[in-house]
């Protein structure tokens, strides 16, 4: 039975990322940075302006929403997750080092994608019954499309409570096990036959966490992402820099491999790889696993934004998609390239890859830092799909189904670390290149209300 699974989502899986989601994806993205002239590149310097300068200041929500900056952490919290860290590791062994490459074009283009993900959400945005603003791909949809288009909207909203489990919860758990587990076992601290039940126990407590602060409501969501993103962002990076400066002359060579393995991977990867496409495919596969452009899911925490504009808003889309995939993922991939370690070519490889690459520069000892980074990574990223789970089921049910689909949802955890996930990673990728189909129709047919906005905006500050 698992082995026709398997086999059915393939099948499905080769299509959804192969001829259509790249034109889907790239195809949106260049049509959008075509008609706002490139805003991502012309307007980059006032987008960090409008972010970073925002960031330091101290703000208060009013009810039903939360500050600007807790909007883009919490958003944050969802997309830097496994796709920096296992993401990464994954598309340079299947893709050889131009994989990396294509990531930094589908995010150059993902950035103009996700500004106008986030601006109509927030223009599209409605408040719930229980006062919350509530927004993101389904009711942009639903409130700029009208009654015709609905059926996409639930489209959309189904696709998102099926991946919510997978992407955002148990292959997240997963990681985080497996980075306490190496941690513990490269000190001794447990054997080999210990590892199952730490993993349950692991997974027991996350749930207890998860269950806590989602069923806390959105300004705890936010209060709790405001604190823990900046925190693991810094500690990850710091990390990173280190390695890059140690092996700074080797930096050339490999920027030099990523460029040329994106056209001729042959020639990196020794053979091993020789597809163009291969590389491209996982490249922006990955890169749309890690930063969501595409995929709508960000917009949903920024429509709870307390905010009156949707463009400002929407820059924090620009700085959340730079951040994950231009800073961080490029960051996990300098670590990989530059520490030395034989990677996989033509094999799969996650969050193991990334840990050995630090640990053959650092020494075991950085085990512990490393296993502290990715678990802050991946319980963020439970909480953001968490939110993005109780949304979609929110808008396909109603708000009475929120609280059991939470509980649900933490349970789930329990799950993502006590079994094999090599066919969860794969079914989530599917659901995730699913998604990504009716929101991008959605953005499309309403890609001119964006671009109005976004002039009527520049006019005013004028």
């Amino acid at each position: 039975m698992l082995q026709m699974i398997e086999q059915v989502n393939q099948v499905v899986n080769d299509f959804i990322w192969g001829v259509p989601a790249m034109i889907c994806i790239i195809g949106v993205g260049l049509y959008l940075s075509l008609r706002t002239r490139f805003l991502q590149i012309r307007r980059f310097p006032y987008a960090m302006k409008c972010t970073l300068g925002r960031i330091f200041k101290k703000e208060e929500a009013s009810d039903g929403a939360i500050t600007p900056f807790q909007a883009v952490c919490t958003a944050l919290a969802a997309t830097v997750g496994t796709g920096n860290i296992a993401g990464v590791a994954g598309a340079i062994a299947i893709g050889g080092p131009g994989a990396v490459f294509w990531m930094w074009i589908s995010a150059l283009l993902g950035m103009c994608t996700k500004f106008t993900e986030v601006t109509l959400a927030v223009h599209f945005r409605e408040k719930n019954k229980d006062g919350d603003w509530v927004g993101g791909p389904m009711y942009y949809i639903k409130n700029g499309l009208g009654q015709k288009w609905i059926w996409l909207a639930y489209l959309f909203a189904i696709f998102g409570v099926l991946t919510v489990f997978g992407t955002g919860n148990a292959t997240q758990v997963n990681t985080i096990t497996t980075a306490i587990n190496s941690a513990l076992l490269n000190y001794h601290v447990i054997s080999d036959g210990n590892v199952k039940t730490v993993s349950l126990v692991i997974g027991i407590i996350i749930a207890i966490l998860v269950a806590l602060i989602l069923l806390g409501g959105i300004k705890r969501i936010g209060n709790v992402t405001e604190k823990l993103v900046p925190v693991m962002a810094v500690l990850y990076i710091a990390l990173a820099i280190g390695i890059i400066v140690l092996n700074i002359g080797s930096i050339p060579a490999v920027f030099g491999n990523i460029i040329s393995g994106a056209f001729h991977p042959s020639a990196v990867t020794g053979g091993i790889v020789g597809s163009m496409f291969l590389s491209m495919k996982k490249g922006v596969s990955r890169g749309i696993f890690s930063n969501e452009a595409g995929l709508g899911t960000g917009s949903i925490a920024h429509a709870c934004a307390d905010t009156r504009d949707p463009v400002t808003q929407g820059f924090f889309g620009v700085f959340e998609v730079f951040m994950d995939t231009i800073v961080i993922c490029t960051m996990t991939a300098l670590v990989i390239l530059l520490s030395g370690v034989t990677i996989p070519f033509g094999q799969a490889a996650g969050a193991e890859l990334t840990i050995s690459g630090f640990t053959a520069v650092y020494g075991n000892w950085v085990s512990i830092f490393t296993a502290i980074a990715m678990c802050c990574f991946a319980f963020s990223t439970i909480i953001g799909w968490g939110l993005y789970g109780a949304r979609c089921i929110e808008f396909i049910f109603g708000s009475k189904t929120i609280r059991p689909f939470m509980v649900v949802y933490s349970l789930v955890a329990i799950v993502g670390a006590t079994v094999d996930l090599g066919l969860v990673w794969s079914i989530s990728e599917t659901f995730n290149g699913l998604m990504v189909i009716p929101n991008l129709i959605g953005v499309f047919l309403l890609s001119g209300t964006a671009v109005q906005l976004t002039k009527n905006y520049f006019k005013q500050k004028k």
